[in-house]
């Protein structure tokens, strides 16, 4: 009867199995986890996604948590009642900025108006140079002597139309204090001798300054009648240099009222 017993001796054609290290079953079990390596990796980001919700409830401001529902109105009240004061105080600084702008605007524009008024009464007082449309009138002896009175009456006509500077031979500036005086030669303006011919640059509006000497019995005709001839021409632009000194006066004095 044969021998039920397998033979031991190991086959030469099957190849040996070698048993595997440590390392390289860890290697593959992570390449080819096992459905239960699945499960416990699973369980574990579960676990650490519970405990980091935890960690920040627990952080979370609980400052009124505590606070009965009263205590709560009570705060929300407070709080709402700060807010209305900022907002009144808000309020008044905004006012108060706006009166301030208003303020400095209005004092602007007095300072502004302030200096309009200076500067026109400069130019009235002949204090400062001038420069403007105008006219040149050319006043000539021929037959006779230039009177006092004509010249009078042609500077006096040329500011009723409106003249806003004068000026006599380039050298005396004519404004409502210039006094005039027969001299030898000439007249004496404002104590200074000016000589024919007699050169008046006149600053305004020329369309109306020049008619102004024409009609009959006008400046033209009686300067006619002292024997001189008058050329006037009309410019687009004088330059009037000649200034006087402001002086004080001795006795008047700004009404305070």
């Amino acid at each position: 009867m044969p021998d039920p017993t397998p033979d031991p001796t190991p086959d030469p054609d099957q190849p040996e199995e070698v048993d595997p290290g440590p390392r390289q079953r860890i290697v593959a079990g992570l390449l080819k986890p096992s459905r239960s390596q699945i499960v416990v990796g699973l369980l574990l980001a579960v676990v650490g996604f519970a405990a980091v919700t935890q960690v920040r409830v627990n952080e979370t401001d609980d400052t009124y948590s505590g606070q009965r529902e009263q205590e709560l109105i009570d705060i929300l009240s407070a709080l709402a009642g700060t807010r209305q004061r900022a907002e009144d105080e808000i309020a008044e600084l905004e006012e108060v900025r706006d009166d301030l702008q208003d303020d400095t605007s209005k004092r602007q524009a007095a300072l502004e108006q302030a200096q309009e008024d200076v500067d026109e009464l400069s130019v009235l007082a002949g204090l400062v140079p001038v420069t403007g449309p105008g006219i040149r009138i050319t006043i000539v002896e021929e037959t006779g002597q230039v009177s006092l009175s004509s010249l009078l009456d042609t500077i006096q006509e040329l500011r009723t139309v409106g003249a806003e500077a004068m000026q006599l031979n380039g050298t005396v500036r004519i404004v409502a204090q210039t006094s005039f005086e027969e001299a030898e030669g000439g007249f004496l303006v404002d104590g200074d001798l000016v000589e024919a011919p007699y050169v008046l640059d006149v600053i305004g509006e020329p369309s109306v300054l020049a008619p102004a000497l024409e009609f009959l019995l006008g400046p033209k005709a009686q300067l006619q009648e002292d024997g001189a001839s008058l050329e006037v021409d009309e410019l687009s632009s004088i330059d009037i240099e000649a200034v006087r000194e402001y002086e004080e006066p001795d006795f008047s004095t700004p009404d305070p009222g």
